[in-house]
């Protein structure tokens, strides 16, 4: 296969077409869909509404609710463990905040549990590979927060609502814009080097959904940043971390209450009893189970774990019937499919094209919307580009960037984009780059309250393991936001609930009425969950995408 500047032979008629109508585009304006034409493309075209992907889960709090199939297969799987082979009597850890996962909202949480007066020695971080690895690392776009004057918590309020389809529990969403400008505050005493103007303001972007400028970032490298200031600050205190240590199950006491967890050291399989007053999930989502066949933005290690641990203890679980599918996922090269292509492209002014250089969506519709365009043109209306490996996908016209805003804009706001593609031969200042939906975001999960507690008792969550804060669908730049606003609510109130609590006599009796909740709803399977890691042998995921429709 002949290779032009980074792409086949073939495509760069295609592209012709692009670079033709691309003056045409920089003079007219695409408008945005009615509340209607939302609503029918969805209905027709989205992920969520595909026939056959979803099942009613038969066992526990969610009992008769339909969620995706491949989260029902977690929920309805065997334990890893077997109650009678661990030692209670012997802890080997005792503290008074246990937080499961080390990226993003696990680290919020511990700095301000740290904050709130709980000594440093009894806080432990627990996470499955280094601490910082995470989604909460790869975001690239932004976080939201109203803070100009033109702006108001009040209009974030409205939007991140809309943009869940009004199914968000408002009380969340209350608290996530009501805190976001507190939030930038912080990064800012803590060293987040967000973009600014000559004058040193923020600059501040739109985002798909958003009806003000508000998104602040840091090149396309804003969740990298952000997690290195965090980290660094943690580090620099001292909090202790196991790394390559995951939680395979949560302990309670007699009383009803989570009482800490049972973890695994992935490199010698030994079990680690740990006990604590208050657990703060902090798992992150769910990405590498593939939905659907999707490919995925999400690291390594999203595997949905605080899912099932969350689910045997007894917390209620909502909106796991929407995943939110990333409109702009590389399609091309191959090495890249499925890695996530900012938003913040589109907010600069790139526009999503078809192979015969149309327009035919508003690049900034809400995610869900878009996505759903995408999928309408590739497969509908056969005006997708097709890959050597037989994906699809639509282009976007990266290079409008620099017509707008003047050459070196991508250099300076993109490198991340630039590099990565760069390493293909393709310069995305020059050329445009091919993109489809990919898995980016579990939506739903652990139902939390405004205090980031769950229905058990002694049971935190914050971050992407949680649902309520996004509703169906979330918007650009609320879960960086979503991660620092409840990470830091959950350190708070664990500190301050771990202030009055004597735990009782640890058990793992959960563990053993669920395995027999299977066994009475005739569920027989050999699955084992968490899962931990995603399991790649046999047929790939990136060639299971082909299958997709």
């Amino acid at each position: 296969m002949k290779l032009i500047k980074g792409y086949p032979e073939y495509m760069w008629e295609s592209i012709e077409k692009v670079e033709e109508t691309r003056e045409e585009r920089l003079k007219s304006t695409i408008p945005r869909m009615s509340l209607e034409e939302r609503e029918e493309i969805l209905r027709k075209f989205h992920p969520d509404y595909k026939e056959g992907t979803k099942r009613e889960v038969r066992i526990g709090p969610n009992k008769g609710d339909v969620f995706y199939n491949e989260i029902v297969d977690l929920l309805e799987s065997k334990p890893l463990i077997d109650p009678d082979e661990i030692d209670l009597s012997s802890v080997d850890y005792d503290v008074d905040i246990l937080i499961i996962g080390g990226g993003g909202a696990g680290t919020v949480a511990a700095l301000w549990a740290y904050e709130s007066g709980i000594p440093k020695d009894n806080i432990l971080i627990v996470t499955k590979l280094r601490h910082g690895d995470s989604n909460s690392m790869m975001a690239q776009g932004g976080i939201q927060a109203a803070d100009r004057p033109e702006d108001s918590p009040v209009i974030h309020f409205l939007d991140a609502y809309g943009g869940g389809h009004f199914t968000n529990k408002p009380e969340l969403v209350k608290a996530l814009v009501m805190d976001a400008p507190f939030i930038i505050k912080w990064h800012e005493e803590l060293g987040v080097m967000y973009d600014r103007d000559e004058n040193g303001e923020f600059i501040e972007i739109s985002g798909g959904g958003t009806s003000r400028f508000r998104l602040h970032a840091a090149k396309d490298y804003t969740g990298m940043e952000i997690m290195r200031v965090l980290r660094e600050k943690a580090r620099n205190i001292g909090i202790p971390v196991l790394e390559f240590t995951s939680v395979i199950e949560l302990l309670m006491d007699d009383r009803g209450r989570v009482a800490g967890g049972i973890a695994v050291n992935m490199e010698t399989q030994e079990y680690i009893v740990i006990r604590a007053k208050a657990t703060i999930l902090a798992t992150g989502g769910s990405g590498r189970l593939h939905l659907q066949n999707f490919p995925t933005t999400n690291h390594y290690g999203a595997t949905g774990d605080g899912l099932v641990l969350a689910y045997r203890v007894g917390a209620k679980l909502r909106d796991l019937d929407a995943a939110q599918y990333h409109p702009t996922g590389a399609v091309y090269p191959e090495a890249l499919v499925g890695l996530l292509c900012t938003e913040k492209l589109r907010g600069f002014g790139a526009v999503p094209v078809n192979k015969d250089g149309e327009t035919f969506v508003h690049p900034l519709e809400p995610r869900d919307v878009e996505s759903a365009a995408y999928i309408r043109e590739c497969y509908e209306r056969n005006k997708g580009v097709e890959t050597p490996t037989g994906l699809r996908g639509i282009w976007l016209d990266t290079p409008m960037i620099e017509e707008i805003h003047g050459e070196g804009t991508i250099d300076r706001y993109f490198a991340a984009m630039k590099r990565q593609f760069g390493r293909f031969d393709i310069d995305i200042s020059k050329q445009p780059i091919l993109v489809f939906p990919t898995l980016h975001y579990q939506n739903g999960g652990v139902e939390i309250d405004e205090y980031a507690q769950t229905s058990v008792p002694g049971l935190f969550a914050a971050g992407e393991v949680t649902g309520g804060v996004h509703g169906k669908n979330r918007l650009m730049g609320n879960s960086l936001l979503d991660y620092n606003v409840f990470g830091r609510r959950a350190g708070i109130y664990a500190a301050k609930y771990v202030k009055k609590v004597k735990l009782g006599k640890l058990s793992l009796e959960h563990v053993r009425k669920y395995v027999k909740m299977l066994e009475e709803a005739g569920i027989k399977t050999d699955r084992k969950a968490p899962i931990l890691l995603p399991d790649y042998r046999g047929k790939k995921a990136l060639s299971r995408a082909l299958d997709i429709f």
